[in-house]
Protein backbone atom coordinates (compact mmCIF):
# COMPACT_ATOMS: atom_id res chain seq x y z
CA UNK A 1 0.00 0.00 0.00
CA UNK A 2 1.33 3.94 -1.01
CA UNK A 3 0.58 5.47 1.90
CA UNK A 4 -0.60 9.08 1.86
CA UNK A 5 0.86 9.95 4.79
CA UNK A 6 2.91 8.60 8.15
CA UNK A 7 2.47 8.98 11.68
CA UNK A 8 4.28 7.91 14.93
CA UNK A 9 2.23 6.06 17.32
CA UNK A 10 3.82 7.06 20.54
CA UNK A 11 4.17 4.31 23.69
CA UNK A 12 3.55 5.80 27.22
CA UNK A 13 4.92 4.76 30.68
CA UNK A 14 3.57 6.19 33.97
CA UNK A 15 5.88 7.78 36.45
CA UNK A 16 3.36 7.03 39.12
CA UNK A 17 0.14 5.17 38.77
CA UNK A 18 -2.80 4.79 42.33
CA UNK A 19 -5.66 3.04 42.81
CA UNK A 20 -7.73 4.81 45.09
CA UNK A 21 -10.77 3.55 45.24
CA UNK A 22 -13.63 1.70 43.45
CA UNK A 23 -16.00 3.50 41.84
CA UNK A 24 -20.35 2.77 41.68
CA UNK A 25 -19.55 2.22 37.86
CA UNK A 26 -17.34 -0.45 38.30
CA UNK A 27 -14.10 1.02 37.36
CA UNK A 28 -11.71 2.33 39.43
CA UNK A 29 -10.55 5.98 40.32
CA UNK A 30 -7.40 6.31 39.16
CA UNK A 31 -4.59 8.84 39.74
CA UNK A 32 -1.40 8.88 37.19
CA UNK A 33 1.02 10.64 35.67
CA UNK A 34 1.31 10.21 31.97
CA UNK A 35 4.33 10.19 29.78
CA UNK A 36 5.40 9.67 26.16
CA UNK A 37 8.66 8.22 25.03
CA UNK A 38 10.03 7.66 21.90
CA UNK A 39 9.29 3.91 21.38
CA UNK A 40 6.61 4.06 18.35
CA UNK A 41 4.72 1.98 16.13
CA UNK A 42 4.03 3.76 12.78
CA UNK A 43 0.74 4.23 10.75
CA UNK A 44 -0.04 4.76 6.96
CA UNK A 45 -3.09 6.22 6.45
CA UNK A 46 -4.38 6.15 2.36
CA UNK A 47 -7.77 6.91 0.76
CA UNK A 48 -9.79 3.65 0.15
CA UNK A 49 -13.63 2.89 -0.49
CA UNK A 50 -13.93 1.11 2.37
CA UNK A 51 -12.08 1.08 5.98
CA UNK A 52 -9.16 -1.62 5.97
CA UNK A 53 -6.83 -2.65 8.63
CA UNK A 54 -3.69 -4.15 7.87
CA UNK A 55 -0.74 -5.41 9.96
CA UNK A 56 2.38 -6.93 9.98
CA UNK A 57 2.20 -8.26 13.08
CA UNK A 58 -0.18 -11.55 12.49
CA UNK A 59 -0.93 -11.78 16.34
CA UNK A 60 -2.54 -8.35 16.20
CA UNK A 61 -6.60 -8.43 15.44
CA UNK A 62 -7.00 -6.52 12.36
CA UNK A 63 -11.26 -7.09 13.00
CA UNK A 64 -13.22 -4.96 14.92
CA UNK A 65 -11.81 -5.99 18.53
CA UNK A 66 -8.75 -3.54 17.06
CA UNK A 67 -9.26 0.00 18.88
CA UNK A 68 -8.26 1.69 15.33
CA UNK A 69 -11.09 0.24 13.67
CA UNK A 70 -13.66 1.36 16.67
CA UNK A 71 -11.92 4.90 17.02
CA UNK A 72 -12.45 4.78 12.52
CA UNK A 73 -16.28 4.27 13.25
CA UNK A 74 -16.55 6.47 16.12
CA UNK A 75 -15.42 8.97 13.99
CA UNK A 76 -17.60 8.31 10.97
CA UNK A 77 -20.57 7.91 13.15
CA UNK A 78 -19.97 11.35 15.09
CA UNK A 79 -19.34 13.49 11.72
CA UNK A 80 -21.77 11.43 10.23
CA UNK A 81 -19.41 11.16 7.19
CA UNK A 82 -19.22 7.58 5.29
CA UNK A 83 -15.77 8.03 3.74
CA UNK A 84 -13.17 4.69 3.76
CA UNK A 85 -9.64 4.44 4.68
CA UNK A 86 -6.74 1.83 4.28
CA UNK A 87 -4.70 1.98 7.55
CA UNK A 88 -1.53 -0.10 7.80
CA UNK A 89 0.14 -0.70 11.44
CA UNK A 90 3.32 -1.69 11.94
CA UNK A 91 3.93 -2.51 15.61
CA UNK A 92 6.71 -2.34 17.36
CA UNK A 93 4.87 -1.58 20.84
CA UNK A 94 4.71 -4.85 22.92
CA UNK A 95 1.16 -5.76 23.61
CA UNK A 96 0.16 -6.09 26.36
CA UNK A 97 2.63 -4.46 27.78
CA UNK A 98 1.23 -1.32 30.11
CA UNK A 99 3.01 0.86 27.64
CA UNK A 100 -0.63 2.01 25.93
CA UNK A 101 -0.08 0.73 22.64
CA UNK A 102 -3.42 -0.02 21.74
CA UNK A 103 -4.76 3.80 22.81
CA UNK A 104 -2.05 5.31 21.66
CA UNK A 105 -3.22 3.68 17.80
CA UNK A 106 -6.80 4.69 18.30
CA UNK A 107 -6.04 7.97 19.30
CA UNK A 108 -3.75 8.25 16.38
CA UNK A 109 -6.39 6.87 14.28
CA UNK A 110 -9.10 9.83 15.55
CA UNK A 111 -5.78 12.53 14.31
CA UNK A 112 -4.82 10.79 11.04
CA UNK A 113 -8.49 10.62 9.87
CA UNK A 114 -9.41 13.97 10.73
CA UNK A 115 -6.53 15.26 8.24
CA UNK A 116 -7.24 12.32 5.79
CA UNK A 117 -10.60 13.49 5.54
CA UNK A 118 -10.62 16.64 5.95
CA UNK A 119 -12.76 16.77 9.35
CA UNK A 120 -13.49 20.09 10.95
CA UNK A 121 -13.91 18.14 14.24
CA UNK A 122 -12.84 20.23 17.65
CA UNK A 123 -10.30 18.74 20.32
CA UNK A 124 -13.97 18.16 22.36
CA UNK A 125 -15.84 16.25 20.15
CA UNK A 126 -11.93 14.38 19.76
CA UNK A 127 -11.75 13.97 23.40
CA UNK A 128 -15.38 12.80 23.99
CA UNK A 129 -14.60 9.84 21.54
CA UNK A 130 -10.52 8.86 22.72
CA UNK A 131 -12.76 8.51 26.17
CA UNK A 132 -15.62 6.18 24.89
CA UNK A 133 -13.12 4.54 23.57
CA UNK A 134 -10.59 3.70 26.33
CA UNK A 135 -9.50 5.48 29.32
CA UNK A 136 -5.82 6.04 28.10
CA UNK A 137 -6.90 7.15 24.68
CA UNK A 138 -7.45 10.93 25.40
CA UNK A 139 -4.09 11.21 26.85
CA UNK A 140 -2.55 10.79 23.04
CA UNK A 141 -4.37 13.31 21.31
CA UNK A 142 -1.67 15.45 23.42
CA UNK A 143 1.29 13.80 24.87
CA UNK A 144 3.63 15.06 27.33
CA UNK A 145 3.46 14.93 30.06
CA UNK A 146 0.15 15.06 32.27
CA UNK A 147 -2.11 14.10 35.00
CA UNK A 148 -4.98 11.64 34.39
CA UNK A 149 -7.64 10.52 36.98
CA UNK A 150 -10.99 9.18 36.49
CA UNK A 151 -10.38 6.21 34.62
CA UNK A 152 -7.58 8.07 33.64
CA UNK A 153 -9.51 9.88 30.78
CA UNK A 154 -9.65 12.93 32.40
CA UNK A 155 -5.99 14.57 31.59
CA UNK A 156 -4.60 17.82 32.74
CA UNK A 157 -0.79 18.71 31.43
CA UNK A 158 1.70 19.71 33.17
CA UNK A 159 5.42 20.98 32.83
CA UNK A 160 7.03 18.23 31.09
CA UNK A 161 9.50 15.56 32.31
CA UNK A 162 12.86 15.06 30.38
CA UNK A 163 15.09 12.06 30.43
CA UNK A 164 17.29 11.43 27.83
CA UNK A 165 18.84 7.80 28.95
CA UNK A 166 15.93 5.14 29.63
CA UNK A 167 15.49 1.75 28.85
CA UNK A 168 12.38 -0.14 28.62
CA UNK A 169 12.12 -4.20 29.02
CA UNK A 170 9.06 -6.60 28.46
CA UNK A 171 9.59 -9.56 29.90
CA UNK A 172 7.59 -12.87 27.78
CA UNK A 173 4.85 -12.45 30.76
CA UNK A 174 1.17 -11.42 29.65
CA UNK A 175 -0.56 -9.44 32.19
CA UNK A 176 -4.67 -9.09 31.78
CA UNK A 177 -5.72 -5.68 33.15
CA UNK A 178 -8.73 -7.16 34.83
CA UNK A 179 -6.36 -9.16 36.30
CA UNK A 180 -4.36 -6.51 37.83
CA UNK A 181 -7.45 -4.92 39.23
CA UNK A 182 -8.90 -7.99 40.69
CA UNK A 183 -5.42 -8.33 42.58
CA UNK A 184 -5.63 -4.89 44.29
CA UNK A 185 -7.59 -4.49 47.41
CA UNK A 186 -8.90 -0.89 47.62
CA UNK A 187 -10.68 0.47 50.89
CA UNK A 188 -13.98 1.12 50.03
CA UNK A 189 -14.68 4.77 50.81
CA UNK A 190 -17.47 7.35 51.50
CA UNK A 191 -17.67 10.23 48.36
CA UNK A 192 -15.97 12.39 50.44
CA UNK A 193 -13.15 10.63 51.85
CA UNK A 194 -12.55 9.50 48.02
CA UNK A 195 -12.64 13.17 46.92
CA UNK A 196 -10.32 14.21 49.46
CA UNK A 197 -7.74 11.04 48.69
CA UNK A 198 -7.84 12.12 44.83
CA UNK A 199 -7.23 15.78 45.63
CA UNK A 200 -3.84 14.89 47.60
CA UNK A 201 -3.12 12.93 44.90
CA UNK A 202 -3.79 15.12 42.29
CA UNK A 203 -1.46 17.92 43.97
CA UNK A 204 1.53 15.48 44.34
CA UNK A 205 1.29 14.47 40.70
CA UNK A 206 1.00 18.02 39.45
CA UNK A 207 4.18 18.84 41.34
CA UNK A 208 6.14 15.47 39.99
CA UNK A 209 9.65 15.86 40.06
CA UNK A 210 11.70 13.10 38.55
CA UNK A 211 14.95 13.78 40.56
CA UNK A 212 12.72 14.04 43.97
CA UNK A 213 9.33 12.03 43.34
CA UNK A 214 9.16 8.34 44.22
CA UNK A 215 8.01 6.39 41.21
CA UNK A 216 4.94 4.58 43.24
CA UNK A 217 2.73 1.77 41.21
CA UNK A 218 0.22 0.23 43.13
CA UNK A 219 -0.44 -2.74 40.48
CA UNK A 220 3.23 -3.72 41.44
CA UNK A 221 2.44 -5.50 45.00
CA UNK A 222 0.22 -7.95 43.75
CA UNK A 223 1.50 -8.83 39.99
CA UNK A 224 5.21 -9.20 41.31
CA UNK A 225 3.81 -11.96 43.61
CA UNK A 226 1.68 -13.42 40.71
CA UNK A 227 4.39 -12.89 38.11
CA UNK A 228 8.29 -13.21 39.80
CA UNK A 229 9.78 -12.43 36.71
CA UNK A 230 8.62 -8.91 35.98
CA UNK A 231 9.99 -8.25 39.74
CA UNK A 232 13.16 -9.71 38.42
CA UNK A 233 13.33 -6.85 35.66
CA UNK A 234 13.15 -4.23 38.16
CA UNK A 235 15.63 -5.81 40.14
CA UNK A 236 17.75 -6.33 37.30
CA UNK A 237 17.62 -2.70 35.88
CA UNK A 238 18.26 -1.71 39.39
CA UNK A 239 21.47 -3.17 40.00
CA UNK A 240 22.58 -2.18 36.72
CA UNK A 241 22.90 1.31 37.68
CA UNK A 242 19.20 2.59 36.93
CA UNK A 243 18.55 5.50 39.87
CA UNK A 244 14.79 4.91 39.16
CA UNK A 245 13.00 2.58 37.61
CA UNK A 246 9.17 1.17 37.98
CA UNK A 247 6.40 -1.32 36.32
CA UNK A 248 4.45 0.98 32.94
CA UNK A 249 0.68 0.28 33.94
CA UNK A 250 -0.84 -3.09 34.68
CA UNK A 251 2.61 -4.50 33.33
CA UNK A 252 4.52 -6.29 32.49
CA UNK A 253 6.96 -3.52 31.17
CA UNK A 254 9.31 -1.67 33.15
CA UNK A 255 11.13 1.32 32.50
CA UNK A 256 14.57 2.41 33.86
CA UNK A 257 16.01 5.83 34.34
CA UNK A 258 19.85 6.14 34.20
CA UNK A 259 21.71 8.95 35.29
CA UNK A 260 23.77 9.32 31.85
CA UNK A 261 23.87 7.86 28.39
CA UNK A 262 26.94 4.87 29.39
CA UNK A 263 25.59 3.75 32.41
CA UNK A 264 22.44 2.77 30.18
CA UNK A 265 24.85 1.42 27.46
CA UNK A 266 26.38 -0.68 29.88
CA UNK A 267 22.88 -1.94 31.42
CA UNK A 268 22.02 -2.62 27.86
CA UNK A 269 24.77 -4.97 27.05
CA UNK A 270 24.46 -6.37 30.52
CA UNK A 271 20.95 -7.52 29.44
CA UNK A 272 22.50 -9.31 26.11
CA UNK A 273 21.64 -12.80 27.78
CA UNK A 274 18.64 -12.55 28.61
CA UNK A 275 17.03 -13.62 25.40
CA UNK A 276 13.07 -13.79 26.32
CA UNK A 277 13.17 -9.83 27.12
CA UNK A 278 12.08 -7.17 24.75
CA UNK A 279 14.99 -4.18 25.18
CA UNK A 280 14.24 -0.72 23.93
CA UNK A 281 16.18 1.96 24.29
CA UNK A 282 13.72 5.26 24.90
CA UNK A 283 13.78 8.89 25.86
CA UNK A 284 11.00 11.21 26.87
CA UNK A 285 9.11 12.69 24.72
CA UNK A 286 7.70 16.33 24.88
CA UNK A 287 4.44 18.05 24.23
CA UNK A 288 5.28 19.94 22.20
CA UNK A 289 7.78 17.45 19.54
CA UNK A 290 4.57 15.19 20.19
CA UNK A 291 2.51 18.12 18.40
CA UNK A 292 5.51 18.63 15.60
CA UNK A 293 5.52 14.50 14.81
CA UNK A 294 1.91 14.49 14.67
CA UNK A 295 0.92 17.71 13.13
CA UNK A 296 -1.92 18.48 15.28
Amino acid sequence: MQPVFTLPSFAKINWSLRVLAKRDDGFHELCTVFQTVSLHDTMCFAESNTLELTCDDPNVPTDDRNLINKAARALQKMTGTNRGAAIRLEKRIPSPGGLGGGSSNAAVTLIGLKRLWQLEVSDRDLHTIAAEIGSDVPFFLSGGTAVGTGRGEIVEPIADTTAQAMLIVTPNVKVVTRDAFAGITVPSLTPGAQKRNLTVCRKEAESFDLSHSVLINDFEASLFFAYPEIKRVKDTLLKLGAVKAAMSGSGASVFAVFDKQETRQAALKALDHESTWRKFVVATISRDQYREALMC
